[in-house]
């Protein structure tokens, strides 16, 4: 992958397929980087497409937002997955304080939402996905958007 690829969905399930596929994807290309960052405004469908992507790696996940506790550990039998809330994070020194550089050398993917919150921080190299709602008369339809970043 190395051009921005768009893709359609339009229902929540729909959207975990692409998660699903995403991780199948990047389990087995090494040359992926371990770091997908997620860019949307609140309710686009960020979590339901981590919820997908998370099946592929520790099917018995029971994945949920981290708003308040900012990451979730989903443990696979290979990897884990690092499943990040930036909503609240205003800095550095949030970014220190939960950890976030320490994972980043762990064995695992980090799926991180709300990214636009410490782009001063993502890696040189990422997966960026951007979800948008693209149609007000189909409330659940979607237009994802993965673009690779440094790779």
């Amino acid at each position: 992958m190395t051009e921005p690829r768009i893709y359609q969905t339009n229902s929540p399930a729909q959207t975990e397929a692409l998660g699903a596929f995403l991780a199948e994807r990047m389990t087995s290309d090494p040359t992926m980087p371990p770091f997908v960052a997620l860019f949307g405004d609140l309710g686009v469908g960020k979590t339901a497409f981590i919820r997908g992507f998370t099946s592929k790696i520790a099917p018995n996940a029971r994945v949920k937002s981290p708003t308040f506790a900012l990451v979730h550990e989903y443990k696979g039998d290979r990897l884990s997955v690092f499943h990040f809330d930036m909503y609240r994070i205003d800095g550095e020194d949030d970014l220190y304080s939960i950890g976030f550089y320490d994972y980043l050398d762990r064995r695992g993917i980090c799926l991180v939402e709300w990214s636009e919150n410490i782009e001063f921080a993502l890696p040189e190299q990422y997966l960026r996905v951007d979800i948008v709602k693209d149609s007000a008369e189909r409330t659940d339809s979607r237009r994802i958007i993965l673009t690779p970043v440094g790779f």
